[in-house]
């Protein structure tokens, strides 16, 4: 097992020093799904949400946190990211209930990695479609947010299927 790196010789936090490490193409992929009722989708897809553009919304929003995620989660690294890319897919759920998938992959060439900011840009895509969708589906719920994939870097390439 790796030994946890956010942690000094006298067990207290600190940020990791990566400054001997070299700069490497480092790519992550995170996804998750929201699920909601059918009636909720079909707004969603029609565009007829009171709100507005649901989808759209939550691309922004996923990538403003993505660039942010260094704000938001203390012990990371603020990033150049070079590339943040959501995306949206319809999916049935086994329980019976629609939902909408929500991947993020995140670029950077750099010293450290991406997972946090992918894994960032998921949670509030998704976020950002309960919010927008909350007064007619308060039942929503959000699952299976995790790390798809990541590249570059000391440890290469990690990927889930």
């Amino acid at each position: 097992m790796s030994v946890l790196t956010h942690f000094d010789d006298q067990g207290q936090a600190h940020m990791v020093d990566v400054a001997a490490k070299p700069a490497t193409h480092r790519v992550a992929v995170a996804c998750g799904r929201i699920e909601m009722l059918p009636e909720t989708l079909a707004l969603i897809e029609a565009g007829t949400a009171k709100k507005g553009d649901v989808l759209g919304i939550a691309r922004i929003a996923g990538i403003q946190a993505a660039k942010k995620t260094s704000e938001l989660i203390p012990l990371c690294h603020p990033l150049a990211l070079t590339r943040i890319a959501i995306e949206f897919q319809v999916v049935a759920i086994e329980s019976g209930s629609p939902g909408i998938l929500c991947c993020a992959t995140v670029e950077t060439v750099g010293s450290t990695g991406v997972e946090m900011e992918a894994l960032t840009a998921v949670q509030i895509g998704l976020l950002t479609i309960y919010d927008m969708c909350k007064a007619v589906d308060r039942a929503m719920s959000i699952h299976d947010v995790r790390l798809l994939e990541k590249h570059g870097g000391k440890t290469g390439s990690f990927v889930v299927r």
